[in-house]
């Protein structure tokens, strides 16, 4: 453990420590593209952020294959090297829409590729454990079209979710966590070294997010761009990858009947992380909307919108960073309790915990539907939360203006029926409150 934890610091460390630096680079090459209507953010923000996050892949497995028990990994597995090439042809490509924008098409053809380069020196999927039937091994081709397509699907969906600010790193970096704790399990609690490299990839993975969280949390200084969410995605996958195909669920000895029996016995671990459902479940879910949403509008399924999940919690009242916050709850309520639900599945409080928590997940989904705002006599003695927002009042005001015909910011300060006080409109911003109460024209006199 301690190992995995120098290898997480120093991945941390050594992106958050390139940040910087990246940041000013990409100011100075351009690659701080225009606000397009679909953004959240209200001014030119750098991006190329996945040039630290690839610095700090690199100097995690630099790290890892030095220490003691950790070098076993690259002596025993090629995995590692297959990992840093996919992902090194990923991050490439990702630059490269990050500075010059290129085609969806081209982009999912370099995903492809990345992937049947990992393929090639040995990362794919060799068996998988279907119930009823044990472990079913797949033929070159079969693993080959398995592994591509996880890839390419878990790349574009952590791609989709990336749209405010901290929203994708914070999420994978629950998502690789909830993933370490499964893989150090594996290998630890049963003695299957095939598990090692998956370990090794979650805790690099969590090192990555972690290290780039402080300069992309809102407001952002810095965008991770598609250079680096492709590449968080592409690691995750491949952590996948290692730990579902190819660790045999007869190997683990977890039962004592036959090999059909443990496989159906474990189906609630490994399905899961087959094609990582439960891992990226809120990212997996946005992808298939975003699909589906796309295609019945007649649009290319690559085309972008302001129809995401962050940007509709957006819509119904909650703020930037708390719909950020809703998303975090999400993922790590799905990813740590399938996780729990894999070491008993058979305990009854795993699934009432995971029920209650799903309520109060509802409750803060709704909260702007539920929050109750005070009358304006009771502002001043209650929270800001509680009070009538400026915006709210600006647009009721607008939409009278729109019916009676007064223009909203012209408002009505003639003189009523009494004689010396100006009527002041409800709703009138506070510089026309301040204009109307001050003394009016005495008689005869023109104001100066």
């Amino acid at each position: 453990m301690r190992e995995y934890l120098l290898t997480l610091c120093v991945t941390a460390a050594v992106t958050y420590l390139l940040t910087g630096p990246v940041r000013k680079f990409a100011i100075a090459v351009g690659a701080m593209p225009e606000i397009r209507a679909r953004d959240v953010h209200r001014e030119p923000t750098p991006r190329l952020g996945g040039i630290a996050m690839f610095g700090g892949l690199c100097a995690g497995l630099l790290v890892a294959a030095h220490l003691t028990e950790l070098r076993k990994v690259f002596e025993l597995s090629n995995e590692p090297r297959a990992l840093l090439s996919g992902a090194g042809l990923i991050w490439l490509l990702g630059v490269l829409d990050d500075k010059w924008g290129v085609d969806a098409l081209v982009k999912l053809g370099g995903q492809m590729i990345a992937a049947g380069v990992m393929v090639l020196q040995g990362l794919t999927i060799l068996w998988i454990p279907v119930p009823g039937m044990g472990t079913v091994s797949l033929t070159p081709m079969q693993g080959t079209l398995l592994t591509v397509a996880l890839v390419v699907i878990t790349i574009n969906a952590v791609n989709f979710v990336d749209g405010l600010d901290g929203l994708a790193s914070g999420m994978v970096c629950i998502a690789a966590a909830a993933f370490f704790m499964y893989a150090y399990r594996i290998w630890f609690g049963y003695g299957l070294e095939s598990a090692a490299p998956a370990t090794l990839f979650a805790a690099i993975l969590m090192g990555m997010c972690l290290g780039f969280l402080p300069h992309n949390m809102h407001p952002a200084r810095i965008f991770m761009g598609d250079s680096g969410s492709m590449l968080i995605g592409l690691v995750l996958a491949a952590g996948a990858i290692s730990i579902t195909g190819q660790v045999d669920p007869d190997a683990m000895k977890l039962f004592a009947g036959s090999e059909r029996e443990a496989v159906h016995a474990t189906v609630p671990v490994y399905i899961p992380l087959l094609l990582p459902l439960t891992v990226i479940a809120v990212p997996i879910a946005d992808l298939i909307l975003a699909i589906v949403r796309r295609t019945w509008r007649g649009q290319s399924p690559f085309a972008a919108d302001r129809g995401h999940l962050h940007h509709r919690l957006l819509e119904i009242g909650h703020s930037h960073s708390r719909a950020v916050w809703i998303m975090y709850f999400w993922s790590a309520l799905i990813a740590f309790g399938a996780v729990a639900f894999s070491v008993s599945s058979t305990s009854m409080w795993i699934v009432l915990a995971i029920v209650a928590l799903s309520g109060v997940g509802l409750v803060l989904l709704l909260l702007p539907r539920f929050t109750p705002r005070a009358p304006r006599w009771a502002e001043a003695f209650v929270p800001p939360r509680y009070r009538r927002s400026t915006r709210a009042a600006q647009a009721a005001e607008a939409a009278v203006g729109a019916r009676t015909g007064v223009p909203a910011d012209g408002p009505d300060i003639s003189a009523d029926v009494s004689g010396s006080t100006p009527r002041i409109p409800a709703g009138a911003t506070a510089i026309g409150r301040r204009s109307q109460l001050a003394e009016p024209p005495k008689a005869g006199k023109l104001p100066s």
